[in-house]
């Protein structure tokens, strides 16, 4: 298998460095727009750089460890050269125009499944989503369908953590402009016979019991890809993802979207040598510090999950499947931070599964349409396990 990563950001960094304990890679080509930090310069925008790229280097797999934006050029040019593309989050949504906080309007990857069919046709795979949330949480909603329950009433996936930031009140701990897109956007929730719709952003706030000494979270609805990627795999009365976010994050998203600084398009400012046109947006993101540069500062650990209700063997139950990540370990073993080691560990995950055969398919396919055994174990084997909690009381 000879890859060609584009993104040598945070999470591209830590799967160079996962990448290069296993032996399944015969080549990895890192690519960047920074080309200080990458063997190849490379302009995600531009399709047809990427598509030479990918000839050039020989690779038959190309991974996205860029943002969002990105998406479509990488996907199409993968799809041009025959490759097997994989990413960690899937196309841009966009809000109904009239009714953003009732009705759906473009979705998280429908941009992609829109060419489903000629993927299937080609006999290429698109494997979209597949970072650890989404991606580890779909796996997990697979193994909760396939071994744990008979009916599944409701999965909603739940995220938080107790990490803290020496000497910042502010500090992602992810990509800020992935960050800012899917809080501020309106949140979907998909229910059996309404399918998808949407909330208004921050609600339905829930305090959630983290396990491993995290504690408890108010979560809150956030838009996120396994809501949209679920239900096309599996049957489930309702799913929905909610974030622990805080209330002092949640103060400074709001700030931001008040004072338009959330904005994507461009807007004109002096500069010295004249008007500057740029994007509030992108602004936020350089003013910040860069989230992979964190971890010597950061402590404690993050919690990705997935609660499911239903009944086995006629009875209720209520699980928690979750995967926890100390950022003192990945510090001391990978000199990651807990947040981008832990999406990294996943893409890996699925290629070397893919490498074997044990994963195999067609089409654009999220992780649920793999079978799950395969990937839990080898994640186990990667040194990272996972865990499950019955919630007694829970129902």
């Amino acid at each position: 298998m000879r890859v060609l990563l584009v993104g040598a950001g945070g999470v591209g960094t830590a799967i160079s460095r996962i990448m290069a304990r296993r032996s399944f890679v015969e080549e990895l080509v890192i690519a960047d727009y920074d080309a200080s930090r990458a063997q190849v310069h490379l302009d995600a925008r531009d399709e047809d750089a990427v598509a030479a790229a990918l000839r050039v280097h020989r690779c038959d797999v190309l991974l996205n460890a860029t943002d969002p934006r990105f998406v479509m050029p990488l996907f199409h040019a993968a799809y041009r050269e025959n490759a097997t593309y994989v990413d960690m989050a899937m196309s841009l949504s966009r809000p109904d125009p009239d009714h953003p906080y009732t009705r759906c309007g473009v979705k998280l990857g429908d941009a992609q499944f829109a060419q489903a069919a000629d993927w299937a046709a080609a006999g290429r795979l698109a494997l979209v989503g597949m970072g650890v949330e989404p991606g580890l949480s779909d796996v997990f909603a697979r193994h909760a369908a396939d071994e744990l329950f008979d009916t599944i009433d409701e999965i909603g996936i739940r995220d938080g953590g107790n990490l803290t930031v020496d000497g910042l009140a502010f500090a992602p701990s992810f990509n800020i402009w992935t960050t800012i897109e899917e809080c501020l956007n309106p949140p979907v929730v998909w229910e059996s016979g309404r399918g998808w719709f949407t909330t208004a952003p921050f609600s339905e706030p829930e305090v959630f019991d983290f396990p491993e000494g995290i504690g408890p979270v108010e979560c809150v609805n956030v838009e996120h890809e396994e809501v949209l990627l679920i239900p096309r795999w599996i049957d489930a009365g309702r799913v929905t993802f909610k974030y622990g976010l805080g209330e002092t994050f949640i103060g400074a998203l709001r700030t931001l979207h008040d004072l338009g600084l959330d904005r994507t398009g461009l807007v004109t400012v002096p500069g010295g040598a004249g008007p500057v046109a740029v994007s509030p947006r992108d602004v936020v993101a350089a003013c910040l510090p860069d989230p992979a540069g964190l971890g010597a500062r950061m402590r404690g650990k993050t919690c990705a999950g997935t609660w499911v209700r239903g009944t086995k063997d006629g009875r209720p139950r209520d699980v928690y499947l979750y995967h926890v990540v100390d950022n003192e370990w990945s510090m001391a073993e990978y000199g990651c931070q807990a947040v981008v080691w832990q999406t990294a560990v996943n893409p890996v995950v699925a290629l070397e599964l893919l490498a074997t055969g044990a994963w195999r398919g067609a089409g654009v396919l999220g992780p649920e349409a793999f079978p799950a055994r395969p990937f839990l174990d080898l994640l186990t084997a990667y040194g990272t396990p996972w865990g499950m909690r019955d919630r007694v009381g829970a129902l």
